[in-house]
């Protein structure tokens, strides 16, 4: 049988989300947990990656397990699982699909949400949820930058380099929306795909549009010059959240 998992975790204290020889990963611990319970159950393959210190309330996962092996009720597989889990991930949902399911390749779009605390003083209790920038951001100034990364482009200037070259940079962003709660910013940010660090390049550019680094004007000349090096900061990992994968 064929499972899908959505998974959430606190990503703080794990080098992301993908198995690695250095440090530990949020998928090891899930592959771990499931094999105290699925003996010979399949390694996960994920919608996604996530990088160190970055969380996700909507990480999508798959699974095979033995038929002979489930014999539980598959509402009861995520309680399961979690027993064999530290409290910092949780398996919050698990789906029978169909055989030829496939989390990174069936998934349509995805949206990350990015928080921010614009204060003199940094809430302590979201120290590893958000990104603190004591100095006063304009508003206005971003949502109006926002709208240039609306549509189809190409996002090369957004994100970071990866040891191999992407077949393309081109993706489409259907949300760029800034919601303010008092101090609290959350950045919205919805597409049919992310590139490496992309999600953060924009939060980081927003940001210093805010603080009048950037106009938002620029931001169609940041996208043409396809050169990381023309946006703006890339915004700490520990602010982003993988919020959902839609299928």
């Amino acid at each position: 049988m064929k499972f899908k998992l959505t998974i959430a975790y606190d990503g703080t204290h794990y080098a992301g989300w993908q198995a690695q020889k250095t440090g530990v990963a949020v998928q090891q611990k899930v592959e771990e947990a499931i094999a105290k319970i699925f003996t010979g159950a399949t390694r996960l393959h994920s919608s996604s990656r996530t990088d160190a210190g970055v969380h996700a309330l909507g990480m999508v996962a798959q699974v095979e397990i033995a038929d002979e092996q489930v014999k539980m009720p598959i509402g009861k597989i995520p309680v399961a699982i979690n027993a064999h889990l530290p409290p910092d991930i949780r398996v919050q949902a698990a789906k029978r699909v169909r055989a030829t399911f496939d989390a990174r390749f069936n998934a349509k779009g995805k949206q990350y949400r990015y928080l921010l605390w614009n204060a003199p003083a940094m809430n302590p209790l979201l120290r590893h949820q958000a990104w603190h920038l004591a100095r006063p951001l304009d508003l206005e100034t971003m949502r109006e930058a926002a709208k240039s990364f609306l549509g189809r482009h190409d996002f090369k200037s957004l994100a970071a380099t990866r040891e191999y070259e992407m077949k393309s940079t081109v993706r489409t962003l259907r949300r760029c929306d800034i919601r303010r709660n008092g101090p609290l910013l959350t950045f919205i940010i919805e597409g049919d795909g992310f590139l490496y660090k992309m999600c953060r390049g924009i939060v980081g550019t927003l940001a210093q549009a805010g603080q009048g680094k950037i106009a938002p004007s620029d931001i169609k000349e940041i996208l043409g010059r396809k050169d990381r090096r023309a946006a703006g900061m890339t915004a700490p990992a520990h602010g982003l959240v993988l919020w959902k994968v839609f299928y």
